[in-house]
């Protein structure tokens, strides 16, 4: 088939979606389809659309369906979409409507959509390809990676916060990988790790070289304030590295309810305990990396 496969994010970005579309396309190419990846619809006859993000790909959504209402339209939706704009975006409430169905991430995604939508839903969990090998962790430090471009949504600062927290005897370090996406999210960072010895920001590393910073790492924290299903944790699962987590919908679906590696949203205590747990604690660090 022909398949239109489009993100609201430019070609050169490695923001979520543009990963998450490059990742699907390969994916795609693989079975032998031919797959354009875009930020705007065409106008071709493709055979297929896929459409990462409801509200943002709402133009070429809107048009290929009005073009070929009968050829079969896939929305994929995003935790901005779940957990906000299908509430207050037209946009995104009409994409609903127009696609043939939905790509979730995680099953309690399903649980957002309006009634007469859910048939539509599909759950795909995100998958990892097998580590081709292992990488050393650190001997004289404890790390902490933070895997996600700095933007409020995913609370960034979190851990850094947190370690704040920490007794003078902890040999916890962050190891932040993501991009700061404002001039603000730049400034913070660099006074965060001017201030604080334990928070280092590493910028934007292309996919490979974030996978191995996160393989070397000891844990994983995820502090977001909503996902739809962070392919961190799946990478993180692949590479066998214990994961610490905001209690979110979007990470509960993929860990489970009773998951031990929970903290309350921006809850900074919280989050310093499960760390110098995790740090100091073999049988907790056990039961996480055992999950």
């Amino acid at each position: 088939m022909k398949i239109a496969l489009i993100t609201p994010v430019p070609a050169q970005s490695r923001q979520g979606n543009r990963i998450t579309a490059q990742r699907w396309a390969h994916l795609l190419r693989a079975l032998g389809h031919q797959v354009r990846v875009a930020q705007r619809y065409d106008g071709k006859p493709y055979d297929l659309m896929v459409a990462l993000h409801a509200r943002r790909s709402f133009a070429a959504i809107e048009r290929f369906h009005h073009r070929y209402p009968e050829r079969p339209l896939i929305v994929a939706l995003t935790g901005t979409d779940l957990y906000g704009d299908i509430r207050t975006s037209q946009e995104a409430q009409q994409s609903l409507e127009f696609a043939s169905a939905l790509i979730l991430l995680q099953p309690k995604g399903v649980e957002e959509l309006p009634l007469h939508i859910r048939p539509k839903a599909r759950v795909i969990y995100q998958s990892v390809p097998n580590p081709t090998r292992t990488w050393p962790k650190a001997k004289t430090t404890f790390d902490v990676c933070v895997l996600g471009h700095l933007r409020d949504v995913k609370d960034p600062f979190r851990a850094a916060l947190a370690t704040r927290q920490l007794p003078a005897t902890s040999r916890i370090r962050i190891l932040h990988v993501g991009k700061a996406l404002s001039d603000e999210m730049a400034t913070r960072a660099s006074a965060e790790m001017a201030e604080n010895p334990r928070y280092h920001w590493l910028g934007e590393r292309s996919h490979g070289r974030a996978l191995r910073v996160l393989a070397r790492s000891h844990l994983l924290v995820l502090s977001s304030l909503s996902e739809g299903g962070a392919n961190a944790i799946s990478e993180a699962l692949a590479l066998r590295v214990p994961i610490v987590a905001s209690r979110i919908p979007g990470s509960i679906g993929l860990l489970g309810e009773a998951y031990p590696g929970y903290f309350p949203v921006q809850d900074t205590a919280a989050l310093a305990h499960l760390l110098h747990r995790a740090e100091t604690d073999d049988t907790f660090y056990a039961a996480l990396a055992a999950w």
